[in-house]
């Protein structure tokens, strides 16, 4: 007899298997750093293995730009990929789930279920669109403390971010340095570089002088900036790669064999960088890449406390910084730039830079010894709890 075609797709031993998103209401207004109050909001979540009776063994993990609440397992048995992060997460995976309680919210602002841009607002009754506030990354990490308490969650045996995600570890380092034991902060930098804000500024324009975007009320048209958004992404998208893993990958090699004189897809690298514009589109909000890549921008703690190295003088945790060797967006330079703060600060820190050919999204990719050392040091942490 032949397989059905439609066959349950299988899932990996060491998968968390299939899992259910959360929504945590809180009737609490917030306030903003911009000053700016949400009254009320909803952080959706994920978690992933057991919480011990002392409630020791919490790991956080802080998503990154385009990231989510999603981070490991199966929302159903027909998916075809797992979570973000699925490769780190699980039953015997680095961050290992027969250990650790891992939780992850779907930050303030984002579009996969927590209040943001596409939510109700409870004040209008209609979606806030492009009326919704500003956010920052001090905002998300008061919004994940505020869960944390819900769950009962004292203190963090560890904070996971990569990315936009550590920087929300530096975050938690300064407010709740109480509250977190060890900190992970992997691919990140202390602040944007002028080159970075950069290329969110041309992202953020390709959004706002799309014809569809209307101001941010798009949805009141019917309508959604696709080709905008798409081309905020084919922008993003290469400077999360390396040249050489592009090269590697497509080269100068053309889809259909022969140059054709034209304008439409020739080098199958167009061919790339358009289908993953177009599957962005799909799943992405245009209002809230605006506001995230507008936190990142803002993320910049020496401005706030006079330097980088004052910044981390309150921390009590344990730090791991982890940068890749091919990441030209937060490069291992900056990644030194948070090591050489924290040693000023004399505090507790390891640094590891890891020989990679995948970019900046290098932190999401299964490299052995990337993984070794994670697992290596949260296998430590565990002994200790």
């Amino acid at each position: 007899m032949k397989e059905a075609l439609s066959a349950k797709p299988a899932q990996p031993a060491n998968s968390v298997g299939l899992v259910s998103p959360k929504t945590q209401h809180f009737n609490e207004a917030l306030t903003l750093e911009s000053g700016s109050t949400l009254n009320g909001f909803d952080l959706v979540y994920e978690t992933y293995g057991q919480l011990n009776a002392d409630k020791s063994n919490a790991i956080l993990i802080c998503h990154a730009l385009s990231g989510d609440h999603h981070v490991a397992g199966y929302h159903s048995d027909s998916d075809r990929k797992p979570g973000w992060w699925d490769s780190c997460v699980g039953p015997g995976k680095p961050i290992d789930t027969d250990k650790y309680f891992v939780i992850a919210p779907n930050n303030l602002g984002g579009c996969s279920g927590s209040t943001g841009p596409t939510t109700m607002n409870p004040d209008t009754g209609q979606p806030y669109g492009p009326e919704f506030p500003i956010v920052t990354v001090g905002d998300w990490v008061k919004s994940q403390a505020m869960l944390a308490d819900v769950l009962g969650i004292e203190r963090w045996a560890a904070v996971i971010g990569g990315s936009l995600g550590g920087m929300q570890v530096m975050q938690w380092s300064f407010d709740y340095p109480d509250r977190i034991r060890n900190a992970f902060v992997i691919a990140a930098a202390p602040k944007l570089s002028t080159q970075n804000i950069a290329f969110n500024e041309v992202a953020r324009q390709a959004i706002m002088n799309d014809q569809d975007f209307h101001g941010g009320h798009y949805n009141e048209h019917n309508v959604v900036p696709n080709r905008g958004l798409m081309l905020a992404r084919m922008l993003g998208h290469i400077t999360y790669l390396s040249d050489d893993v592009l090269d590697e990958k497509f080269g100068r090699e053309l889809r259909d064999g022969r140059i054709k004189f034209g304008y439409d897809v020739e080098f199958q690298v167009e061919s790339y960088l358009r289908y993953q514009g177009r599957s962005f589109v799909d799943r992405f909000d245009a209002n809230s890449y605006l506001l995230l890549t507008k936190c990142l921008d803002y993320f910049d703690p020496a401005s706030r406390f006079g330097s980088l190295a004052s910044a981390f003088r309150g921390a009590t945790a344990k730090f791991y910084v982890i940068s890749f060797s091919s990441d030209w967006r937060f490069s291992p330079a900056r990644s030194r730039e948070i090591l050489r703060a924290l040693l000023d600060a004399d505090q507790d820190v390891t640094y590891a830079e890891i020989e990679s050919k995948q970019g900046h999204d290098s932190f999401l990719m299964p490299i052995p010894r990337y993984h070794e050392v994670l697992r290596t040091a949260l296998n430590r942490i565990h002994r200790k709890l």
